[in-house]
């Protein structure tokens, strides 16, 4: 089978992480990756923070668990990397352009041999006066928007099945 064709089948969002630290090689291969998605017009209106800070992942844990439902929980799951996928409001395909990053950085991570698992609500995270303050921390300037939160690290557990593909997921015209 085609080596990218297995990496799409094979993938599978993971929900619980070793504490072990993704290496600097396999992390720059999935940033590289994410920097060469398709953009609307070739704007790259897409940037990515790597967060790998054990106390700066907690907060920005705690911010994305108001909005779950479950303030108290780990909507990270224990990834000791998250990558914050932002993307530029002013470009009119800013949000595809953002996913379209979020999915090469999942999809590279498991070429790789990394884990990995999008995590919404990072459009609420960066709406608030503290994500709009951690990006005037990181010198982010203009009208960035969050598009999703990439986490990053090696399952500990058993790897997930893949579910069954649905009836009538291609329609020929």
């Amino acid at each position: 089978m085609n080596e990218t064709l297995r990496t799409l089948k094979e993938r599978r969002s993971i929900r619980q992480y070793k504490k072990e630290q993704i290496n600097e090689e396999q992390l720059n291969l999935i940033l590289e990756a994410g920097t060469y998605a398709p953009s609307g017009m070739g704007r790259q209106s897409a940037i990515m923070v790597v967060v790998q800070d054990p106390e700066l992942i907690q907060k920005l844990s705690r911010l994305n668990a108001r909005f779950t439902g479950d303030p108290d929980g780990d909507p990270f799951y224990g990834a000791p990397t998250v990558v914050i996928v932002l993307a530029d409001s002013d470009v009119n395909t800013h949000i595809e352009d953002g996913s379209l990053v979020m999915g090469n950085l999942m999809n590279a991570a498991y070429s790789v041999g990394v884990n990995s698992c999008w995590i919404h609500r990072a459009r609420e995270m960066f709406e608030t006066p503290e994500g709009k303050e951690l990006l005037k921390e990181w010198g982010i300037e203009g009208n960035y928007v969050g598009i999703g939160n990439c986490i990053l690290g090696y399952y500990d557990g058993d790897y997930p099945e893949p579910k069954p593909r649905k009836e009538g997921y291609i329609i020929r015209a």
